[in-house]
């Protein structure tokens, strides 16, 4: 007894380890994403997300003011003011005059510059640069510093990336796209997988096997094919091939078979005694279905319905091939796609552009998680 109890630990403790282990997997990156999607562009480039809490060191380049603003003290001339201008709320650790050693002089020292040349810079961003002779040349010298600026943290990002990189219409199109690409194939699936669980007809057993078989044929094997085909009927009726219909039939009958296929596992698992009570009741199937079914399937259409939405939300490949890449029909992943080849270099527009795409099938798996497992678990045992 006392080993079984050991062993049954042992498991549970394992189970909790594996689970702490793909959380921590999952939710790390999210967290870094989210964080980096809130810092300053400069803070970014700077320094990792984990140090976004504490200052960051980076070394800038600035120019001090140009000859004429110099002004003669004591047989000297002098150029003073403040390398930050109006913004000192930063402060400077030390500086330099050549690009290959930014950090040469602490700051607060005075460093010889050459030819009776001298500049002193402070913490504070402060100045002083004295030279023997007059300054000449219209910009002034270029400095370089080590600065440290606390944490920042803003939405500019979000207010860029929504309204000015085009990411608020890709959004749109995307939700276009999804929400019937979602609902169609429910619709369709659910009276399909009670036809084939409570109806008896010819070539039942037969369609059921082409369904499952449907299951095992890849996307890519038969995106071409449907696609001459979409095409050729949209030339055959004028139809443009490049619409939202395309992509939401397309979505369609890819995600259908799965569909048939889960939702009659769960259908034929419920008990006959309420089928034949209604039948007894002079209930036809189109009532059984709509008054008894639905209600009772609502957890597994609820697991697909996780399924398909995060499988058309994050799809790319159909939406290129069957919508486009234009502004108006342009989804959030393409745009995404697109981004990381013209702002490649912009992570603060990037993370943004990520947190943006992920947060909506976070809202959508958290609503619906509670039936997730008992969807996918309930017809699992015994069928039609």
């Amino acid at each position: 007894m006392a080993v079984a109890t050991g062993k049954s630990f042992a498991s549970r403790f394992g189970v909790h380890i594996a689970v702490f282990i793909f959380v921590a997997i999952w939710t790390v990156p999210t967290l870094g994403i989210l964080v980096s999607s809130l810092r300053d562009k400069d803070q970014i480039i700077a320094s990792g997300w984990w140090n976004s809490f504490a200052s960051s060191t980076q070394t800038e380049a600035g120019r001090l003011p140009p000859a004429s603003a110099q002004v003669e003290k004591d047989g000297k001339f002098v150029l003073e003011g403040n390398i930050f201008g109006d913004d000192p709320a930063r402060d400077i650790s030390a500086f330099g005059v050549k690009s290959s050693a930014p950090t040469q002089y602490p700051a607060g020292t005075t460093a010889d510059l050459g030819d009776g040349e001298t500049l002193q810079l402070n913490a504070d961003g402060s100045f002083v640069m004295t030279s023997t002779k007059p300054f000449e040349g219209e910009r002034g010298q270029r400095v370089y510093y080590a600065s440290s600026a606390p944490p920042k943290f803003t939405t500019d990002n979000y207010n860029t990336v929504l309204f000015s990189e085009g990411i608020g219409r890709s959004f749109m199109n995307s939700l276009t796209v999804t929400i019937p690409a979602t609902v169609i194939p429910i619709l369709i699936a659910a009276f399909a997988a009670y036809a084939l669980a409570w109806m008896r007809f010819p070539g039942r057993a037969l369609l059921i096997a082409v369904i499952i078989g449907l299951l095992v044929v890849p996307l890519q094997m038969s995106l071409i094919p449907l696609l001459k085909l979409y095409n050729g009927v949209g030339s055959f009726f004028g139809v443009p091939s490049k619409t939202y219909l395309g992509i939401w039939l397309a979505h369609t009958g890819f995600g259908l078979p799965f569909a048939i296929y889960l939702l009659r596992s769960y259908i034929a698992g419920l008990p006959r005694e309420i089928m034949e009570s209604a039948r007894i009741d002079g209930a036809s199937d189109f009532e059984i279905f709509v008054k008894i079914v639905l209600p009772l399937s609502f957890p597994v259409l609820a697991s697909f319905a996780i399924f398909q939405f995060l499988w058309v939300w994050n799809d790319l490949l159909v939406a290129m091939v069957f919508l486009g890449t234009e502004g108006d029909q342009i989804v959030l992943t393409a745009k995404l796609n697109a981004l990381l080849g013209s702002r490649g270099g912009d992570w603060e527009i990037l993370t943004t552009s990520a947190f943006i795409t992920i947060v909506v099938p976070l809202i959508v798996f958290f609503s619906l998680q509670r039936y997730f497992v008992r969807g996918l678990l309930a017809g699992s045992v015994k069928g039609g």
